[in-house]
């Protein structure tokens, strides 16, 4: 199967989106297909004048946003998530050709993507207030939840769609408007979202898309403009820190979505069917380039021997190339990235692991997907992340200890663990300090569900109720009547 991804390419508009319309620039960001490496389009590389021409669309764009019904902003919410699904094939073709990711990734994409707009269409006529009476004083209290105004976000190239929609759905249903700047690698599939918007309806100002090559100036200069009062940011903890930092000047409403090093637990009487189906998901969805990937594992050395087996067959008959070939897993985003995987998984076996398994890979910017074994607990490739298709293997039989190497970490975002009764897995999930613990599944991410981590890997939650409370102020009224 060979596809042609120059359609899905040349049916996006390259200019910015500033009040509903396409600004072009002097200078342009090249899109590189990490499958080919060849440039496949040109998009327009805005400054900080951009950027603030976006926050000025976005604040004038606000009150009017805000003063709609609910029921008017969740229809358009709706009506976005109809149109994404109706568009998935060229949504996912776009992905594969900017992201690299296979084409079965991007159109899982597309639907958890959209599925952002859906939920937060119903959510946005569900945000409940509150009623009471002071005991002390009598007076009535009425609590209320506003939108916070101008929203900044700023989103990864790993799920070039669904980091998009996870938060500006939440954000419209609040009320706010919003100024968006995708990575710089993958910026197409983020302007394609936002022209799916316009034909829902959504008003001139409320999305507004800037491209960047210059990240930090941007993100600063939105910072720095006091209409600005909310930074949602996905990406890795170091930049999220600077951020932070940066939003504390003003005191800006904050969320973080930041790094990862989740552990896949596999205790000595878990189905190892189940859980080698989990493992595949968990490590090398999206080439496991992602925040949520399986980054060390830790199995009973009672059934090592047999999960690392029935895992290796699995990895071996994985194919490695380009999307447009059909293959199970595409090539890193950049060649850089590649070249750090393959640096890790070298130290590792110069260190003493042993490559158990792994399938083929192409020349390019591949990496081939690699089964560890003999992997010391205190090994260098278990302290971060990997973002790529490793999978180290640490055994264990003694439950303290692995979960003091499991916890030994300063992130917390995800995890999984794989038992055979599920009491006994909810009493070690309950142990695991992560955000997300995945029992008996190698899927966390969920619109329902509250997203994000503990300690360094964030702070604040996507998705859900609290999804929406992001974009939110609770505010009071003490009325004496």
């Amino acid at each position: 199967m060979t596809e042609d991804f120059g359609p899905a390419i040349a049916s996006v508009d390259t200019g910015l989106r500033i009040n509903g319309r396409s600004v072009t620039t002097d200078a342009t960001i090249d899109v590189h297909d990490p499958a080919s490496r060849r440039t496949v389009a040109q998009v327009a590389d805005g400054g900080p004048d951009h950027a603030r021409a976006a926050v000025d669309a976005a604040a004038a764009a606000f009150r009017a946003w805000a003063d709609t019904t609910p029921r008017e902003r969740g229809e358009v919410l709706r009506k976005t998530y109809e149109l994404m699904v109706a568009d998935t094939d060229r949504l996912a073709a776009l992905m594969s050709a900017e992201n690299g990711k296979s084409l079965a990734d991007a159109k899982a994409e597309v639907a958890y993507a959209a599925e952002f707009f859906r939920w937060f269409g119903e959510e946005a006529v569900r945000s409940d207030g509150d009623y009471s009476v002071a005991p002390a004083s009598g007076a009535r209290t009425f609590v209320t939840h506003q939108p916070v105004g101008v929203a900044a976000l700023v989103t990864p190239w790993n799920f070039p769609a669904a980091m998009a929609t996870r938060k500006i759905a939440p954000a419209l249903a609040a009320g706010c408007a919003v100024v968006l700047k995708p990575a710089s690698e993958t910026p197409l599939t983020a302007l394609a979202v936002a022209d799916l918007m316009k034909e829902a309806g959504c008003p001139d100002g409320v999305v507004n898309v800037v491209t960047s090559s210059d990240s930090g100036s941007l993100v600063s200069a939105w910072l720095e403009d006091e209409r600005v009062r909310m930074i949602s940011f996905t990406g890795s903890t170091p930049v999220g820190r600077n951020l932070l930092k940066q939003a504390a000047e003003r005191v800006v409403n904050a969320g973080m979505e930041l790094g990862g090093n989740a552990p896949f637990i596999v205790t000595a009487d878990a189905d190892l069917d189940e859980a080698v189906k989990g493992a595949m998901i968990a490590k090398f969805r999206n080439g496991g380039q992602a925040c949520t990937a399986a980054n060390r594992f830790y199995v009973h050395a009672d059934v090592a021997d047999d999960f690392v087996a029935r895992f290796g067959k699995a990895v071996e008959a994985l194919s490695v190339g380009p999307a447009a070939d059909g293959s199970d897993v595409g090539p890193m985003i950049t060649e850089k990235a590649a070249k750090g995987i393959r640096a890790i998984l070298d130290t590792a076996v110069a260190a003493g692991a042993t490559i158990a398994h792994q399938a083929g890979a192409p020349e390019g910017w591949y990496v081939a997907p690699t089964i560890l074994t003999d992997v010391a607990p205190d090994a260098e490739i278990l302290t971060g992340e990997i973002f790529g298709p490793v999978a180290p293997i640490v055994t264990w039989t003694d439950t303290e200890d692995m979960l003091r190497q499991v916890n030994d970490t300063e992130f917390g975002l995800a995890a999984y663990l794989y038992a055979g009764r599920l009491q006994d897995g909810l009493k070690l999930a309950e142990r695991i300090e992560a955000g997300m613990v995945g029992v008996n599944r190698g899927l966390v991410s969920d619109p329902s569900a509250p997203f994000g981590g503990v300690k360094q890997s964030g702070i604040g939650r996507e998705g859900a109720r609290d999804g929406i409370r992001e974009f939110q102020e609770t505010r009071y009224f003490s009325v004496d009547l």
